[in-house]
């Protein structure tokens, strides 16, 4: 039985399956720890296996020569061992390989990567997994065994798969992913309503919220709710400065604050005027990610740089986390960033060019996508607003992954350059790339585009074509946070990036998808133009918006 149970697995899918299980081991764009290690190489151990089974069925099905006797044990025996070796080297190594990412980081050296339980997970994941492909492999045997009595043999296996696919899509997409999501919803619609004790209404008449607001502080949501009640205030802006400041202006519309986006735009552009947003040098469009979220130390940071004379103005468009909105409506977001640009632009534009404010975009990750959708170049030509400022920006993003894609010629696509750098550049932790061979960027043109991005960004660098080809930011020269030991493997890379992609906002600040305030303000300096200040000032102001 014992010797049944062994056979019964593939010799080809276990030698390929180990071979995936260590190329696991080597490092992406961020940190592993021995959970998510062990889910990582479970995964992969499991999809190696049946990619090698899948072959060697295809091999006997086609009749193709086989080994057989004792050249065919010598030969099992060859790569088993060679496939333990790989294997043994790899675990040892693993640490070698976290720690130079780990170095890149700035974080502690680890001394192990905890082998023994890297094993166990992987090999439970593993078990689960091969259960369940076997239940499946069961369920299309009985519909195949079925049908096979009335129709030809190979027909009833060619029903038998389409059986078995339609029952498990089913039971997983109709039961199990849909009543999964309607608990995330109802606990993130929850969520969204819960209302801290110490956060009540602001008093201030100038605040979003307070008695004298268009919109009532219970429907701005909890990330709206945040958005109001934090930032920098005038007092604190004026005691790091020592020059005279303004309050800064927050604006934000909770989802539930109207019915429809349309009558949520027209309330935040009504709010605005209420509060004089229009009277301020600087305004911007924030649109926030999948929770509503908008980034502090964005929004910190410019208000900062212009001395608080800044409003900003958010729209919410859902209470679910971006991955989970994007598989609920991925398109209503960039539907109502959209309606609040036409409301906001529209009314901006027939303000006087000379006393209107400098109208400028802003998103981080999710809300930068939906920010980038939200105009069309072709419309605002006559007119255009000053900037934007898109950090993080996610792999789906259209304008992003056409701009990179036609990069000049020797810059890098972790940071690409663009023509002369009039109209759009690319910065990370180091600033703007430079690029020896085209010189330095223009001056810049009517309208600045800055997006900024770090090489260690799995949100942004995710491609699936790295299931079958090598990403052209893997290539030298590499970002100067993504590990040298990185290398690329079919499938494999694709199951890690994926991933990354759940842990990117777990890294260190300054690194993956999660953006610094230092990083901010060089990108904020560049697209709104600040020219009083001195760099021993802006250093300083690093120094302090970095403090915890």
């Amino acid at each position: 039985m014992r010797r049944g149970f062994w056979h019964s697995f593939s010799t080809g899918g276990l030698l390929l399956g180990i071979t995936f299980f260590a190329a696991s081991l080597t490092p992406t764009l961020l940190p592993r720890n021995f959970l998510t290690q062990g889910i990582l190489s479970g995964c992969s151990l499991t999809v190696g296996y049946g990619i090698g089974a899948f072959g060697g069925w295809l091999w006997a099905y086609m009749e193709l020569l086989q080994l057989s006797g004792r050249l065919l044990r010598v030969a099992k025996l060859a790569a088993a061992t060679g496939c333990a070796v790989v294997a043994i080297i790899s675990l040892w190594q693993a640490a070698r390989w976290q720690n130079s990412i780990h170095e890149l980081m700035e974080l502690e050296s680890v001394d192990t990567v905890h082998p023994l339980k890297v094993c166990l997970i992987a090999l439970a994941v593993f078990a689960i997994l091969i259960a369940l492909a076997r239940f499946f492999r069961l369920t299309l045997r009985f519909v195949a065994t079925g049908v096979s009595r009335f129709l030809p043999g190979r027909l009833s296996n060619v029903i038998g798969v389409i059986a078995a696919v339609a029952l498990f899509w089913s039971v997983i997409n109709g039961i199990l992913f849909r009543t999964a999501l309607r608990v995330a919803e109802a606990s993130f619609q929850e969520y969204d309503q819960l209302i801290e004790p110490e956060t009540g209404p602001p008093t201030d008449p100038l605040k979003t919220g307070s008695s004298a607001s268009l919109l009532t502080w219970d429907k701005l949501g909890r990330a709206g709710r945040e958005f109001i009640s934090s930032g920098p205030t005038r007092e604190a802006i004026r005691a790091f400065s020592g020059r005279e400041a303004r309050e800064p202006l927050r604006i934000y519309v909770g989802l539930r604050s109207a019915d429809t986006p349309e009558l949520r735009a027209k309330l935040a552009l009504e709010e605005l005027k209420r509060v004089g947003g229009f009277e301020r040098s600087v305004l911007v469009i924030a649109t926030p990610t999948g929770t509503g979220w908008v980034d502090p130390a964005a929004m910190d940071s410019v208000e900062y740089l212009h001395h608080g004379a800044v409003a900003s103005v958010a729209l919410q468009y859902s209470y679910l986390a971006s991955w989970l909105y994007l598989l609920v409506e991925p398109g209503y977001g960039a539907d109502v960033a959209r309606a609040l640009f036409i409301e906001i632009y529209g009314h901006w534009i027939t303000l006087p060019k000379d006393r209107r404010p400098r109208l400028y975009l802003h998103g981080i990750s999710l809300g930068a996508a939906n920010s980038e959708q939200s105009t069309d170049l072709i419309e605002i030509l006559g007119d255009p607003f000053a900037g934007a400022l898109w950090s993080g920006p996610p792999y789906s993003s259209r304008l992003w992954r056409w701009l990179t894609e036609r990069r000049n010629p020797g810059s890098p696509a972790w940071l690409p350059r663009f023509r002369d750098g009039s109209f759009v550049r690319f910065m990370n932790q180091r600033g703007e790339f430079a690029d020896p061979a085209s010189g330095p960027s223009a001056a810049w043109g009517p309208m600045r585009v800055v997006f900024l991005q770090y090489a260690s960004d799995p949100a942004t660098f995710f491609e699936y074509r790295s299931l079958y080809r090598e990403p052209d930011w893997m290539l030298p020269p590499r970002g100067p946070d993504v590990s040298p030991q990185l290398r690329w493997y079919p499938v494999v890379t694709l199951l890690q990036l994926m991933l990354d992609m759940f842990m990117a906002t777990d890294a260190p600040i300054g690194y993956g998808h999660v953006y610094a305030p230092t990083h901010y303000i060089d990108a904020w300096v560049e697209v709104t133009e600040v020219r009083d200040w001195s760099a021993e000032d802006i250093t300083r102001l690093k120094q302090h918006l970095s403090k915890p």
